[in-house]
């Protein structure tokens, strides 16, 4: 058996000296197992030849059982990695490529936007806190508009009850988390931005830190404690915030920015609504159109804020009504009682 052995420990330094691919490698040693298997099999005890080679089926055997094992964790172990996607590579913070170029011609020529506007763009820096529905486009869009840093937190993973309005995901991802299935789109997108992807529930205790570190937050996120605790963050960093929210057939969005002198999101939702006033998604169904519709228009903030293009919608609250094709504003006013941002100045 000692022989055998040493043929095999032989055949993968060859194989690694001649940079032979891990398949080929274990081509070989099943060859040469077959081989010896053929010998235990085929030779009477007493041959010199089968003596050389172990002497015993059995033995050879449990080899081969242990072998299987171990192959079938690495297959497994391989299989789990693909899962999670490389990271995007990391955005270059200088001149644009010519392949950057013509991806943002259209940026580029617009007047509003314009060769400065992109740059900006390009070092900009943006938290999305959800990776859902509302998360999806705003994903997606800040990716092809160039923004060269996006973060993203989300502690849910891919389900097939979300793909009917969660365009960031398909089958394939089903079961991987929200954060690593939406840098794989990100990546497929535009491969020129970077993505960091932060699988886990945005809490009190690491929002500020985490919002602290980004230039912009856009929240699509379902819930109001989480709403809530982005807001807390913002204020404290003195980082706008772009929110959105969708229920049903009807969306609104509001550009938040008591550092700049308009209200936070404390100044119109100061308290939690009553149970059973506003029901999840999964309580009272959503159109699947809704987000991309509201998302998209999150992200066409982002763009104007960053690019410093036309008018936001800070101290404003636009309200679309998908069902009836209807949209309408309101003014929103700061509330010098706010408990979030009432002691901020501008």
């Amino acid at each position: 058996m000692a022989l055998v052995l040493l043929i095999a420990a032989m055949l993968l330094v060859l194989g690694h000296l001649m940079r032979a691919s891990r398949l080929a490698q274990g081509a070989l040693l099943a060859i040469l197992f077959a081989a010896v298997l053929i010998i235990q099999l085929t030779l009477p005890m007493e041959n010199p030849l089968r003596q050389a080679t172990g002497g015993s089926l059995a033995g050879w055997l449990i080899v081969g059982g242990a072998a299987a094992l171990v192959w079938a964790y690495y297959l497994v172990l391989e299989r789990l990695k693909k899962r999670v996607p490389e990271p995007v590579a990391a955005v270059d913070d200088g001149q644009f490529s010519e392949t950057e170029l013509e991806r943002y011609a259209r940026h580029i020529v617009l007047r509003e936007i314009g060769g400065a506007g992109q740059q900006r763009l390009k070092a900009a820096r943006v938290l999305v806190v959800g990776a859902g529905g509302l998360g999806s486009p705003v994903l997606l869009y800040l990716a092809a508009a160039g923004v060269g840093t996006i973060g993203v937190v989300d502690d849910d993973a891919v389900s097939l009850s979300n793909l009917q309005r969660q365009i960031a995901h398909d089958e394939d991802r089903l079961g991987m988390p929200k954060v690593f299935s939406a840098q794989k789109a990100v990546g497929t997108v535009n491969p020129h931005v970077r993505v960091l992807p932060f699988h886990r529930r945005l809490t009190g205790d690491i929002a500020a830190k985490l919002v602290a570190d980004f230039d912009l937050v856009l929240d699509g996120s379902d819930n109001f404690a989480t709403r809530q605790i982005v807001n807390q963050a913002c204020v404290t960093a003195r980082t706008p915030l772009i929110s959105g929210a969708i229920s049903q057939w009807e969306g609104q969005i509001s550009l938040f920015d008591p550092a700049s002198g308009g209200p936070c999101y404390a100044c119109v939702f100061p308290n939690a609504p009553a149970d059973g006033v506003v029901p999840s998604c999964a309580e009272a169904g959503v159109v699947g159109a809704l987000p991309g519709v509201i998302g998209s228009m999150m992200a066409l903030e982002a763009i104007k804020h960053i690019s410093r293009a036309g008018a936001g919608l800070g101290g404003e609250m636009l309200i679309y009504d998908g069902l009836y094709g209807d949209a309408r504003k309101l003014k929103l006013s700061r509330r010098a009682d706010c408990a979030v941002c009432g002691s901020q100045g501008d």
